[in-house]
């Protein structure tokens, strides 16, 4: 097989693993805050919170927020790897 066909296989599954989950999987995608904050209510019905947030952007701007710190942290991560990996070789090769 050659590369090239291989590598569009590849880009099809990996669209195909990111496409199917949003067609099929019916769900409410909710935050971990929302979750902590009904089962405080849950549990402690009278608290009050010590602050509210001084902004709060629409679902939309906050999924978009955390996406790129996801991807700014990966991309860290993936440059400090081979930061470290390129010294290694260059040392081994020395």
């Amino acid at each position: 097989m050659k590369t090239s066909s291989k590598n569009m296989l590849i880009l099809a599954a990996v669209v195909l693993m990111a496409a199917l989950p949003l067609l099929f999987v019916k769900g409410d995608f909710g935050g971990a805050d929302d979750a902590a904050e009904e089962m405080i209510k849950t549990l402690h019905p009278s608290y009050e919170p010590w602050f509210s947030s001084l902004i709060e952007p629409p679902p939309e701007t906050e999924s978009m927020l955390f996406a790129l710190q996801a991807a700014l942290g990966a991309g860290f991560i993936g440059y400090t790897i081979g930061l470290f990996k390129g010294r290694a070789t260059k040392r081994s090769n020395d």
